[in-house]
């Protein structure tokens, strides 16, 4: 199947890592469905492209994933790739977080992800030729935590455990699954870290970011290996922020 054939749904694609994964998808020649809350955004990553299909989603409700979905079958036919990018972040320490906010955190990073997945999972299934692929985009924090993060890293140590699961469970019907590790890409997110960020001794150090494009070519070479070939899971980063060993 070539890739102006192939079919992928990106979430949060307005912005940030999933802005830059659709972009280098539809760079690609893949026919592309783009998710997110804020229509305006999806419509400018579109930029006028045929191929481009821009729908406004919530991750959090079942009804409006089902209908995303039901929206990129009925345009385009099938689905071979998610990405299952749409996230929140940081909220507080595990002392201070509302159980509204670590339910709406939980909401949007993993049952989010949970529902993306179930929908393209039964497509993929089912579908002539059979079999695809999902992306889940975990976060270096599904390793190692940051101060004042419980329910973001909560999650993300989930992501990790939906992904093998995924992967178990898409064996006997040709769907791979893997996972998307990224530490200070320059989006709105990420950019804070530049400007300093609380570690664990308790200093405030500003750390490298790099530019985001590169994640998108990462999902670009995930996405475009065949479907007997997976990157189970890939840590993208920037060289010297303080991850591997002591900071």
């Amino acid at each position: 199947m070539t890739d102006e054939s192939r079919v992928a749904v990106v979430t949060g694609a307005g912005s940030g890592i999933g802005r830059a994964a659709a972009t280098a998808l539809l760079a690609d020649g893949y026919r592309v469905v783009l998710a997110g809350r804020r229509e305006e955004l999806l419509r400018a990553v579109a930029a006028g492209s045929e191929r481009a299909l821009p729908v406004r989603t919530d991750v959090t409700d079942p009804d409006s994933v089902r209908a995303l979905f039901q929206a990129t079958t009925d345009t385009f036919g099938r689905v071979d790739l998610l990405v299952n990018n749409a996230g929140a972040g940081l909220a507080g320490t595990v002392g201070d977080l509302s159980v509204q906010d670590w339910n709406a955190i939980v909401a949007v990073n993993l049952t989010g992800s949970f529902l993306c997945a179930r929908e393209a999972f039964r497509i993929m299934r089912d579908q002539d030729p059979q079999g695809g692929r999902i992306i889940n985009n975990g976060s270096i924090s599904a390793y190692v935590p940051r101060p004042a993060s419980v329910a973001y890293t909560a999650t993300k140590h989930a992501i990790s455990g939906l992904t093998k699961s995924i992967s178990l469970d898409g064996r006997p019907y040709q769907i791979a699954c893997g996972q998307i590790d990224i530490g200070n890409a320059a989006t709105d997110m990420g950019s804070r870290m530049a400007a300093g960020v609380p570690q664990a001794n308790g200093q405030i150090v500003a750390e490298p970011v790099f530019d985001v494009e590169h994640v998108g070519s990462a999902v670009r070479y995930m996405a475009d290996l065949p479907l007997g070939v997976n990157v189970q899971f890939i840590t993208v980063m920037a060289t010297a922020m303080p991850y591997i060993g002591r900071g």
